[in-house]
Order: C-alpha cells, then sequence, then structure tokens
C-alpha cells in the first residue's frame, strides 16, 4: 500500500456523492494493484439529522495520521430529510455545512485534510456589483480557518476567487482532455476537420472557448448577452436578445462551450440562434449540468433536429431518468479524481496530470493515424 509523507489515504465521501465515490475508490486500488483485494481507502461515515433540522457527523473508524480527502457534491438535490415531519432537499448551504462538520469530527486528528469539491460552493456568488454578499469567498475563507490544507475544484465559474485564500493550495482543475476523448470516441477521427467552430454562450466562457479553439486549430466564435438590468428575474437580469460575433456558421459544425447549465435556457437560445445562421451539427458541451427546469427543452431540440449531442461530466448529480436521453453524453472522471488522489497522497506534482494541452495534441495525433 502507498503511502505518502503525510500518512495512509483516507477517502470520506458525503452522502451526496457515493457512486463517484465508490469509482474513485476502485480506480486508487488499481493504480495501486490492489484491485483484487478487500482493501478500501473509504471510511465509514454516518451523517445524522434530527427531526428539527439539525445535524450531526460522525466518523466511524480512526483518522489519526491519515491523509483525508474529503469528496463532496453541493449541488446535489437528490438527498432529503425528514424536518418536523416534512421530506426536504438538501440544498448546497447544507450540503457545505456538513463538510465543516467533517472537519470537526476529525477532530485535528488527520495528518492533513484536503476537499476535493467538483462544483465549487456558491461558485456564481464570486463578485460584487452592489451592496451583496461574497458567498463563494467565504466559505474558501472558512474552510481554510478550520483546517482544511487544499480545496480542489473542477472548472470554476472565475478562477480568481483563489485570490480569497492566497496562502491555501487551490487548484482549479480542467477536465477538457477527458471530455475531449469522450467527444472524439463518441463523433469519430474527423469531428474537427469538417468546418467545426467553437463557439462561446457569452463573454464568461470566452477565455474557455478561445482554448479549446487554439488546441484543435478551430475557428472561434461568440454571442453577447444583451440584458435588461432594469429587472431581475429568479435571480438575475433576463436576457434581452443575443448578439453574434464571428464567422459564418453555415454549413458548419458548432460546438457550444461553457463551464455550467443552469435552466439551459441561455444555451437553448444560442442553439436556435445557430441553427437560424444554418449551422449543420450542433453539440453542447458544459462541465456541470444542472437542468434546473427539466430536460424538455433540449428533448424538443433533439427531436427537431436542431442539437446533435449534449456532453458534461459525472461530477455533479443528474436524475436518473435523465442519464437514458439519446442526446445525452456523461463523461466519467472517477479515474482522474482518482488519479490526483493518488498522486497528492504520495506528495508529486500535478503539473503533468493538469496539463492538458500536450496531452490532446497527441491524442488528436493519435487518432489521425487511425
Amino acid at each position: 500500500m502507498a503511502n505518502g509523507s503525510h500518512g495512509g489515504l483516507g477517502l470520506i465521501v458525503m452522502n451526496n456523492c457515493k457512486e463517484l465515490g465508490e469509482k474513485v475508490n476502485n480506480w486508487i486500488k488499481e493504480l495501486r494493484g490492489e484491485q483484487d483485494t478487500d482493501i478500501s481507502y473509504i471510511i465509514p461515515t454516518e451523517e445524522v439529522r434530527f427531526n428539527n433540522g439539525e445535524g450531526k457527523f460522525r466518523i466511524l473508524d480512526s483518522v489519526r495520521g491519515k491523509d483525508l480527502y474529503i469528496l463532496t457534491d453541493v449541488g446535489n438535490y437528490h438527498c432529503t430529510y425528514k424536518m418536523f415531519g416534512f421530506e426536504n432537499r438538501m440544498g448546497p448551504d447544507e450540503h457545505f455545512q456538513d463538510i465543516k462538520r467533517v472537519v470537526s469530527a476529525i477532530g485535528g486528528k488527520a495528518s492533513r485534510i484536503s476537499v476535493i469539491m467538483p462544483l465549487l460552493y456558491a461558485s456564481r456568488q464570486h463578485r460584487r456589483k452592489g451592496r451583496e454578499s461574497l458567498d463563494c469567498a467565504l466559505a474558501l475563507e472558512e474552510l481554510q480557518s478550520i483546517g482544511v490544507e487544499t480545496i480542489l475544484t473542477f472548472d470554476a465559474h472565475d478562477p480568481d476567487i483563489c485570490n480569497a485564500i492566497p496562502s491555501t493550495s487551490f487548484e482549479n482543475i480542467f477536465p477538457t482532455y477527458s471530455i475531449l476523448k469522450s467527444f472524439i470516441a463518441n463523433e469519430g477521427n474527423d469531428i474537427f476537420k469538417d468546418n467545426m467552430t467553437i463557439i462561446s454562450p457569452d463573454t464568461g466562457a470566452m477565455d474557455r472557448a478561445i482554448y479549446y479553439a487554439n488546441v484543435l486549430g478551430l475557428d472561434v466564435g461568440m454571442f453577447y448577452k444583451r440584458r435588461d438590468h432594469t429587472r431581475i428575474v429568479n435571480g438575475k437580469n433576463p436576457i434581452v436578445q443575443h448578439e453574434y460575433i464571428g464567422g459564418s456558421l453555415e454549413d458548419k459544425k458548432v460546438m457550444i462551450i461553457d463551464d455550467m447549465l443552469a435552466s439551459g435556457q441561455s444555451i437553448v437560445e444560442v442553439i436556435n440562434e445557430a441553427v437560424q445562421r444554418k449551422a449543420k451539427d450542433i453539440y453542447a458541451v458544459t462541465t456541470f449540468a444542472f437542468f434546473t427546469e427539466g430536460v424538455e427543452m433540449f428533448d424538443k431540440l433533439y427531436e427537431e433536429g436542431k442539437l446533435t449531442r449534449f456532453y458534461t461530466t459525472n461530477l455533479s448529480y443528474i436524475p436518473e431518468d435523465y442519464l437514458n436521453r439519446p442526446w445525452l453524453v456523461r463523461v466519467d472522471l472517477s479515474k482522474f479524481v482518482a488519479k490526483i488522489t493518488h498522486i497528492l497522497n504520495n506528495d508529486e506534482s500535478l503539473s503533468p496530470l493538469l496539463e492538458s494541452t500536450s496531452r490532446i495534441r497527441r491524442l488528436l495525433k493519435h487518432r489521425q493515424t487511425i
């Protein structure tokens, strides 16, 4: 069993990501040549809820001297509990509170505590435009203050949020290689040769779109959201119109890139705009897909031939009945998370694993020779 200088590896898997946690555990065992053994790195725990809504966390095995990794999906709304006889769904605030309960239960006995939070808590509340809260920065500072040494997240809405905790290790990891590997495997070797354009659905996703375009050698375009700043609907200023900046999309394949999808209304509008500009095949790619208003809009787009495929990851919860949609492809990141955990436990550098450009180019070169 490989152990780093910070002690034996231990996984604390929250109830909100049991499936991902089991896969990560199995991959770590395979990476360490222990797949045929009964070894498990998952530490048994119990999440308790009292009838008045208060919670408590119990760790059911020793964690003394261990290098602990807390794995959590703060966006999982499938977790429920009874409160005064009513069935309540857990929200991000409650999931985040449970992370703090875990650290409290550890009680300073671990050698090192890291939090793997693929969906960064309150990541869309990262900057102040008026007299409003800065929830993401406060959360990161709180984790730092209670003893979390490393925070690992995926595709943060604004990676500059790490400035809130400059003395704590903050790793913002991109799943670009894994997504493109799955994309090529499903769509074929020559998918990028046939007049494809990378599209950013707004200004915030432009850096991400430019990276995809540069590494793949493709054109890039952007839809600019004109908003009505006199009104707030569902917590945001409603979009008045999408303005396109870029070259012609006629007869081109289009890949729309973003970090997350909430209701999906914005991407639906961008897809319809691309169709009006006579785009041929349209793909959407997001790291996180919440579908907060359901998937019916995307069912309709697929039936109308406007959406070819939608790619996302298994880093956040998606209802089981959504997963059988013919247009949805869920990219499994469990092996990637396992490699990250294994490397950190052995006090090795993450840089070779996180450097996507050369890996993507090797992948493209390999596919071209097949």
